[in-house]
């Protein structure tokens, strides 16, 4: 009996030292920040250990590390130290970030209309490199941090940023009217089973008259990529959902050239194969797949609203 004893004992030990697994908490944005924020999340890792994740292909983030550390390498191999307050711009392919916990990260996903708004840097420009973000918030950046060391609930979190993200929006030029029917046309393209660049310049000219190369500066300001490398995007997001959500291949293969093909867009674009992605426990990774109406397209907004005229 004593044997046994000791030796649960020792397995209780054992289990209340392992961490529990990092754990994602995400929720819509709402209200006058809407048009220009798609959604808040707060990343938290409890555990002390260092671990690695692969990071897909996304639209630009604002975060704050509130506590932890750690390094994001982007796909030409460089290396970028993880900063308090961090603007993560567009990403050309699937990066990854290895990090040193105990972790705590709030973050903002941007629109589209929202980097324009808030950010106001062309996106080609600062694609797979991480901006300080401090300037963002000038001489209100040390506050906010403040702030936000001392909370612990995404809620409270979201009101802390909120008023400060108002504020960052009136400091920057408004969306110009005439590029919302552009950005409507980039969603329903990118939606659509499989995108050709003819078909997106044949609907921005006829809706807005933008030529070619109209458009094409304008996918590098506001996504970060030409009309090519969005469409490679998209596809290759599309079918890492869909075998996410258990399609089978067959179903998911007819974009591409062939399987091998559909294999190597969706490894260069979110860094895992369709076997690691349908065996896959990341919780990041899980919130960004598990739902198409989430995170597909959450670069535009159907309605064209500037937050100075709410």
């Amino acid at each position: 009996m004593r044997v046994a004893t000791t030796h649960n004992t020792d397995v209780a030990s054992a289990k209340a030292e392992i961490p529990a697994a990092p754990t994602v908490e995400l929720k819509r944005a709402k209200g006058r920040l809407l048009p220009h924020v798609e959604s808040y999340y707060l990343f938290r890792s409890d555990g002390p250990a260092e671990f690695e994740r692969a990071e897909r292909i996304d639209i630009g983030h604002i975060r704050f590390l509130i506590r932890g550390e750690g390094e994001m390498t982007f796909p030409d191999g460089h290396v970028e130290k993880l900063k308090p307050i961090m603007v993560a711009g567009p990403g050309t392919a699937a990066a990854s970030y290895r990090m040193r916990g105990p972790v705590l990260c709030f973050g903002v996903v941007l629109r589209a209309i929202g980097w324009k708004a808030l950010i106001g840097i062309p996106a080609h420009k600062v694609t797979d490199h991480i901006i300080d973000g401090e300037k963002l918030f000038c001489e209100r950046a040390p506050r906010l941090l403040e702030q936000l060391h001392a909370m612990t609930e995404l809620d409270e979190m979201i009101s802390a940023i909120a008023p400060q993200l108002i504020m960052r929006q009136e400091e920057v030029k408004p969306v110009p009217e005439a590029h919302f029917p552009f950005l409507n046309a980039v969603r329903d393209w990118g939606a659509s089973e499989d995108p050709t660049i003819d078909a997106l310049y044949a609907t921005i000219e006829a809706s807005s008259g933008l030529g070619e190369r109209q458009v094409q500066r304008l996918c590098l300001e506001y996504f970060g990529g030409p009309p090519t490398k969005l469409k490679r995007k998209f596809r290759a997001i599309r079918a890492a959902m869909q075998i996410f959500q258990g399609a089978p291949i067959s179903d998911v293969v007819g974009p591409f050239a062939d399987q091998s093909h559909m294999i190597n867009e969706v490894k260069h674009f979110t860094g895992h194969t369709p076997t690691s992605l349908r065996g896959n426990v990341d919780p990041a990774l899980a919130l960004t797949l598990q739902n198409t109406g989430l995170h597909f397209l959450p670069e535009v907004i159907p309605e064209p609203v500037d937050l100075r005229a709410a």
